[in-house]
């Protein structure tokens, strides 16, 4: 029973974008993996920017310093 934990920053992800990747990442562990889709569980984890580090520091910070 695969469980498959997807975080991402919360940017104004569409719930049509987060059915694909839901429906993407079953269709990849059954082609790679021979895993039944109606054992994997797929979660997506929506985290805010401040809550996200990147470079050490928070993505807002690190997203000014790259312009």
């Amino acid at each position: 029973m695969p469980y498959i934990n997807i975080q991402i920053t919360r940017e104004g992800v569409t719930r049509e974008q987060k059915a694909q990747l839901i429906a993407g990442v079953t269709d990849l562990m059954v082609r790679v993996l021979d895993k039944s889709p109606a054992t994997t569980h797929v979660v997506i984890t929506e985290v805010e920017l401040d809550n996200w580090g990147v470079g050490g520091l928070p993505v807002p910070a690190f997203r000014r310093q790259q312009q």
